[in-house]
């Protein structure tokens, strides 16, 4: 009998063994799995009940003891793992150790879920098997704890076929985003689709974005190198509706217009286009200003009313080639934090071929620069010496650096609003200007942090606050999605399959030599 001992005892492991690996794959604890593990406990008991008498006199030897301790360890090492798999089914913690972080959600999400005051229901439509589901369900399960006004359920289109023609869906990896009668549509696993989603079916309007077109102003429809398609789109993923205007073909600018952009015009506006501008500015208007070097003369007069100065000059910073960047490409490190669009935001910023824009820093009255160049650079006046590739700092002509290549200015104009009593409410009108257009052509604008850049200044003018943030930048890496099941199993294998294994051979072997 005491021959097969060892025998019997590696029946008892294996078959426990298969009991757990085997719930491991199914997730389910069904009749057959439970008889396996109370069949292999059995044996073990029996196994360690006859091999007694020779395993007390094992526990008295030396090489036993050190056995024993090696045993303990193992059972305290199971016993931890354990602990902490029975918290972490039950409190969510999660580390993101990728470089972009791209497991992690952005400022903005939080921001955005934090802030929710309508309630929201996302129902996702899974197969329970779906190999995509469990990275849903920890995207839902974080909203879902940043709010509780947020929560989510899922439902398997196969096993309730009714709810899913109640919702009228038909395809796996859908998850419906709704909120009292308004509803949103979401394919497969996008934090920044279930984002738009909410923001459409939270928001009673979705506010409108303007470009000005007429004098030679970058094309939002136009995709190329020198394009403003791909800033369009940008917008629009905001939750934004883009249009162009007009004005000599506009009696004003349109009482939807929430954001006035004017990017990169070649030529002045008409006389009774800028009356059409300071109508809109009057009525408490927002306005974005892009202008490069060389044009818009009376643009630059008509905003130094409001506080800006122009710089009838060309930027230019040795130190950008340090950022592989070339002298006529300014880099920006240097950001006001004292202001909402930049106070949180610490990426650098490309303009390439920029001029300065100077204001009185006021912050009583909400006049900031906001983005500053390097103390390397300097604002070159002398156009046929930078033709010439001749171009050098004049201390007695040029300003030296830092220079403020973008500023932010608010304005009073209650006094000037028709009909308006300022005792009862005050209107203020908001500008953002900045020496340059290019950055956010199709060639920039995802350079470092440019795209951030505009868009926070777009949220900050339409005064959506919540959305300013530095956005999570796309990720190249194919993420590797585990199911529960494979989590299960590569729990049971490394941790309690191959330790326990190895414990029972050496017991085996420890007792056949005390037999011998």
């Amino acid at each position: 009998m005491k021959r097969f001992l060892p025998i019997i005892g590696i029946i008892g492991l294996f078959t426990v063994a298969a009991g757990g690996i085997t719930y491991a794959i199914s997730g389910a604890m069904e009749s057959y799995i439970i008889a396996l593990l109370w069949a292999g406990l059995l044996i073990l008991l029996f196994y360690f009940y006859v091999s007694f008498p020779e395993l007390r006199t094992l526990l008295t030897l030396r090489s036993a003891k050190y056995g024993a301790n090696t045993a303990v360890m193992i059972i305290i090492f199971i016993t931890m793992i354990s602990v902490v798999s029975f918290f972490t089914t039950r409190y969510k913690v999660r580390w993101d150790l990728t470089k972009t972080g791209r497991y992690t959600l952005s400022i903005q999400s939080k921001n955005i879920v934090k802030s929710l005051k309508k309630d929201i229901t996302a129902i996702a439509f899974y197969r329970s098997d779906e190999r995509t589901r469990q990275a849903m369900e920890d995207l839902l399960s974080e909203f879902s704890q940043l709010s509780s006004k947020f929560s989510y359920q899922f439902i398997d289109p196969d096993k309730q076929p009714g709810a899913a023609a109640k919702y009228g869906v038909t395809a796996y990896r859908t998850t419906l985003v709704r909120s009292g009668t308004n509803q949103q549509e979401v394919g497969f696993e996008s934090e920044d689709k279930l984002i738009n989603a909410i923001m459409k079916v939270t928001r009673d309007e979705i506010k409108s974005v303007y470009f000005l077109k007429g004098h030679g102003e970058n094309d939002i429809a136009d995709f190329q190198n020198l394009g403003y398609k791909a800033v369009k789109e940008s917008i629009e993923r905001e939750n934004y509706q883009v249009k162009e205007l007009l004005l000599p073909g506009a009696v004003e600018v349109p009482n939807d217009c929430s954001l006035l952009i004017v990017s990169g015009p070649k030529k002045d506006p008409l006389p009774d286009e800028l009356e059409r501008l300071t109508s809109y500015i009057n009525k408490g208007g927002s306005l974005l200003f892009m202008l490069d070097p060389g044009t818009t003369p009376k643009l630059a007069e008509f905003l130094q009313g409001y506080g800006f100065r122009l710089g009838n000059d060309i930027i230019i910073d040795k130190l950008s080639q340090v950022y592989g960047a070339n002298y006529l490409v300014p880099v920006v490190t240097q950001y006001e934090k004292q202001h909402p669009i930049t106070e949180e935001f610490n990426v650098m910023t490309f303009f390439p071929l920029a001029r300065s824009v100077e204001v009185d820093r006021d912050p009583s009255k909400g006049v900031f620069p906001l983005a500053l160049t390097s103390e390397a650079s300097w604002g070159e006046t002398d156009r046929k010496a930078l033709e010439e590739g001749k171009a050098d700092y004049d201390e007695k002509v040029e300003k030296k650096g830092p220079l403020s290549i973008a500023a932010v200015a608010i304005s009073d104009v209650s006094k000037k609003v028709e009909g308006g009593d300022p005792a009862v409410k005050k209107v203020y009108a908001k500008f953002v200007v900045v020496g340059n257009s290019a950055f956010v052509n199709t060639t920039h604008v995802n350079l470092a942090g440019n795209k951030d850049f505009f868009l926070n200044m777009v949220n900050w003018l339409t005064e959506e606050a919540e959305l300013i943030s530095v956005r999570k930048k796309d990720a190249n890496l194919t993420p590797l999605i585990l199911t529960a099941s494979q989590g299960r199993f590569i729990f049971w294998i490394p941790v309690v399959v191959v330790p326990s294994f190895i414990l029972v051979i050496g017991v085996a072997v420890l007792t056949r030599r005390r037999i011998k």
